[in-house]
């Protein structure tokens, strides 16, 4: 991502983020002349203890010196979460690993520990993927839930695309925009810290090319390292399936996530999916 791109980042960010506050919850009247929704910049401007013309310059995207402590007053006037405000330090230039070294290409090799809790894993469909969303490993649950993944070809097994692209997956999920909100959370949470890895803007374009409806998806999209999500499923041969989502970083050089969708409890999914992987 250059300079310039970074800059459009941050301010659709603080655009989107600003919207989304009500006046009465930091204090203000909501008053009945607001053509937006949301609090004027102005008003971010004079709770975040700055001048309206340099907030208005940093919301325009303007090339303009930030400081990691007027950042942190405006993520508290915008009411972001933990992982909104490192997205924000990133995209502003005052946080995030921007000499890090960038993704290295090829399939990242899988460690012995990790391989083994993939087999532990039996009955929690388990899929391992690096810092672009590429997936590099997956568990049998994975492919009796889903697909075959060993049929798809390392270079298209981008689980953004493989969402927006695969029949199957938008046939099983019952809310596919809910399953599908779960994995831009994680790559827009990627997008902001790997600021420097030119290779996100282009998938972007090719994918709001390609799927017209990415494009309003990304937009509405929230940023988290770790989202939690229930899922419903509708599968083909077992019916009804409900999975609890849960996204793991693993730490390490490669910068791994381990995705592992677990039966809920008080169902009968993990019974159903035994049955799946016994046929």
């Amino acid at each position: 991502m250059n300079q310039h791109t970074r800059l459009q980042a941050l301010s659709a960010f603080l655009k989107a983020q600003r919207a989304k506050i009500q006046p009465e919850t930091v204090g203000l009247p909501s008053g009945t002349r607001r053509r937006t929704p949301g609090l004027r910049r102005e008003e971010v401007a004079q709770l975040a203890g700055v001048s309206t013309t340099w907030y208005t310059w940093l919301e325009q995207g303007r090339d303009i010196k930030v400081s990691a402590s007027v950042l942190d007053a405006i993520a508290q006037v915008l009411q972001l979460t933990a992982d909104e405000r490192r997205y924000l330090y990133a995209l502003a230039g005052e946080a995030g690993p921007a000499g890090s070294p960038l993704l290295q290409e090829g399939q990242p090799e899988i460690s012995p520990s990790l391989q083994r809790i993939l087999q532990e894993l039996r009955y929690c469909p388990t899929i391992i993927s690096d810092r672009r969303c590429q997936i590099v490993g997956w568990n049998p649950a994975a492919s009796h839930v889903f697909f075959n993944l060993e049929q798809v070809p390392f270079e298209e097994r981008n689980l953004i695309r493989l969402v927006f692209t695969r029949k199957e997956f938008q046939r099983l999920a019952v809310n596919w925009e809910h399953f599908v909100s779960g994995f831009l959370a994680i790559f827009r949470s990627y997008y902001g810290q790997y600021v420097e890895d030119a290779w996100y803007e282009e998938f972007l374009q090719e994918m709001g090319e390609v799927h017209p409806e990415f494009n309003r998806l990304w937009e509405q999209s929230r940023v988290s390292f770790a989202p939690e999500v229930l899922l419903e499923f509708r599968h083909a041969k077992a019916g009804k399936m409900l999975f609890h989502l849960t996204s793991l970083q693993v730490h390490g050089g490669a910068d791994l996530r381990c995705s592992i969708y677990t039966p809920l409890p008080d169902s009968n999914t993990e019974a159903k999916l035994r049955k799946l992987m016994e046929q």
